[in-house]
């Protein structure tokens, strides 16, 4: 979503916390995107989150939570427009293996097309042709369970080129950055404002053997730093309706570069504002796919539409 994100500083193997008796667990009855309420939310602290149904499941380490952690988390939800955040919000206290179970149960191996992802603890038999990511959840979000992320690697899978300068902002796991490599693209740059979220993509990328093609460096989605030399020829940008908005100037000078944009992280009733933002820079939307109400598109300048017709 990212991460769509988004940062972590713990695993959520058995062996990372079993010197570690009790978590909280915070259930948030919303329709909000989980990569989004971290990203507002900012607490170096959560140490997972996941996204079921019509809730957002987050965990903290129960000494490392408290009075300001609600009273953040609900004015994170107020900044997000919730309109109930006292009554969205239950809280519930887990054993260390009770935390464990949980994970196993929520993470499962995805198949998205020809790829597949799974946490390090299920072991799935590849099929003919299909590539692999080990992806253990954690706060830097990219599991590829929820819809925008699926969207985009399924799109990737038809995309993608050998040619490709592939720049994913915001890219949280790095999962839609690796995936590109590993579909053909020549290089990746993956960028995120968090630092931490960073460094667990860059565990991620260690983990699944990947080369110099990938980058993942610190950088925000409004700016060009930190790789100004980085032309891309096909940007990545998960994000949410804030940030695609805040966005909309540095992505359109990359699609006035004859860059393609992916834009996803959005909700079907957000599509109007985020056309008119980036029609007005002169970028324009020439295919739309929609799943479970989030959707993503697929942007260019004018002169990149096919026969000058975008929808």
């Amino acid at each position: 979503m990212t991460s769509t994100s988004k940062a972590d500083q713990s695993a959520t193997s058995e062996s990372v916390v079993e010197d570690r008796e009790d978590w909280i667990q915070v259930d948030v009855r919303t329709s909000l995107d989980a990569g989004e309420l971290l990203g507002v939310l900012n607490d170096p602290d959560v140490t997972g989150a996941w996204q079921e149904d019509d809730q957002v499941h987050l965990y903290w380490p129960a000494g490392r939570c408290g009075p300001d952690t609600w009273q953040d988390l609900k004015r994170a939800l107020t900044q997000l427009g919730h309109q109930d955040p006292d009554h969205a919000v239950s809280i519930n206290q887990l054993a260390n293996r009770d935390w464990n179970a949980q994970w196993s149960r929520l993470v499962e191996p995805i198949r998205i097309g020809g790829v597949l992802i799974r946490p390090s603890w299920k072991e799935v038999p590849l099929r003919s042709g299909e590539i692999e990511l080990i992806i253990d959840p954690k706060q830097a979000f990219g599991t590829g369970h929820h819809a925008t992320t699926q969207l985009l690697i399924e799109w990737l899978q038809q995309l993608v080129r050998p040619d490709d300068r592939v720049l994913d902002v915001g890219t949280g796991s790095g999962v839609l950055a690796m995936v590109a490599v590993r579909l053909g693209a020549a290089e990746a740059l993956g960028v995120d404002f968090d630092a931490v979220a960073v460094d667990c993509a860059r565990e991620y990328a260690q983990v699944n053997g990947f080369d110099g093609r990938l980058t993942l460096a610190v950088g925000h989605a409004q700016a060009r730093q930190p790789h100004e030399t980085f032309n891309p020829t096909l940007v990545l940008a998960n994000l949410d309706r804030q940030t695609l908005l805040a966005s909309t100037e540095t992505l359109c000078e990359y699609a006035a570069g004859a860059a393609r944009l992916l834009l996803s992280g959005l909700l079907v009733e957000q599509r109007a504002e985020i056309e008119a933002a980036y029609a007005a820079r002169g970028v324009y939307v020439k295919a739309v796919r929609e799943r479970d109400g989030w959707l993503a598109l697929e942007a260019t300048a004018m002169e990149m539409c096919e026969g000058g017709l975008c929808s």
